[in-house]
């Protein structure tokens, strides 16, 4: 289960798409049209995040993960039915696979609540309410300061996917004015030197993301996450510094009938360019759109052979959730299910 060629990630520059001609702004949505159809993955610049915003998230997790395990678990939601609070290591096995050990990642989880979005009476599992350290105090502030910056990126993208997909660059706004958000902090801790990892241990296993896309930030230089080519050969992703990473999910490959992919990922325990065992730290913003809004294949994208049925948002999350939580994990059933066996 070695590493394989670092893959050449597609980039686009969401500044050009901002604030360039129309020719400008066809020409970043072909090359992400390109990039989706094919990598299922996109390196984004220009993506505007200030260079403190950025630091303040990074001191975000040092500070907590680096807080004494009794005082991260103080903070584990009441049932794993909420996404929110603190995951310690090996507690879950995302992963579909011959993998056998737990994944290595502790995490911490936020996201949007019912509480920001007054009077609309939305499902308080759906939109569960988080759950703050208090200490480290600057964590709260600086992990809000960088969901806020993802989720406008997010919205960005989804702009750049609309002109690719020939529609109007507003035609996703009315499904994600009350988005179901979530960002996920990792932290893999290195093991001590003379530590030696269980068969089959990977950082997180073999997954695909299950809504629209994910916004990610990871550590640069480090390596461990990798994408699963068509030529079914494991390939490392690494960031180029100051850039993003866009992954394609599952709902957003059923609602282009596969014209996009979401494309099968995972992270080994993470190395550095020695091999030598490494923490690695990212930020996984996962962006899915209203829990109540019916996805469909969309026009463009359909032919004779329509793929997917209707789903509302929170049908299609809650069948991916199936047995993905846990140490003991089962994959979900379902089409994405059968193409990551595939």
């Amino acid at each position: 289960m070695g590493t394989g060629h670092t893959l050449d990630v597609p980039t686009i520059d969401l500044a050009v798409f901002r604030d360039g001609t129309a020719a400008d702004r066809a020409l970043v949505a072909a090359a992400f049209d390109r990039a989706g159809s094919t990598a299922g993955f996109v390196q984004v610049v220009g993506h505007g995040v200030p260079a403190e915003v950025e630091a303040g998230l990074i001191a975000a997790m040092d500070g907590f993960f680096g807080l004494p395990m009794w005082q991260k678990k103080a903070l584990r939601p009441a049932s794993p039915e909420f996404n929110r609070g603190y995951t310690p290591p090996r507690a879950e096995r995302l992963g579909i696979g011959s993998h056998s050990a737990a994944d290595l990642f502790e995490a911490f989880n936020m996201g949007r609540s019912s509480e920001d979005f007054p009077g609309l009476e939305l499902d308080e599992l759906q939109y569960a309410p988080n759950l703050w350290p208090l200490r480290p105090e600057s964590f709260e502030p600086g992990v809000l300061a960088w969901f806020g910056e993802a989720a406008r990126v997010a919205r960005e993208m989804t702009s750049v996917m609309a002109v690719a997909l020939g529609l109007d660059p507003a035609f996703f706004t009315g499904y994600q004015d009350h988005a179901l958000e979530v960002l996920r902090l990792n932290h893999y801790r290195a093991p001590a030197p003379e530590t030696a990892l269980p068969t089959g241990q990977v950082g997180l296993g073999t997954h695909t993301d299950p809504g629209i896309l994910t916004v990610l930030w990871a550590d640069p230089s480090v390596r461990g996450l990798q994408v699963l080519g068509a030529n079914g050969e494991w390939h490392d992703v690494i960031p180029e510094p100051g850039a993003l990473l866009v992954q394609l999910g599952d709902l957003l490959a059923r609602w282009t009938n596969d014209r996009w992919v979401s494309t099968p990922h995972r992270v080994l325990p993470p190395t550095d360019e020695n091999g030598t065992l490494v923490r690695r730290r990212s930020a996984a913003f996962f962006h899915d759109g209203n829990a109540d809004a019916v996805i469909s294949v969309l026009p463009g994208c359909a032919d004779e052979d329509v793929r997917y049925e209707s789903v509302t948002v929170a049908d299609h999350l809650a069948a991916r959730a199936i047995g993905s939580r846990g140490p003991d994990a089962d994959p979900a059933p379902g089409r994405e299910t059968e193409k990551l066996l595939s």
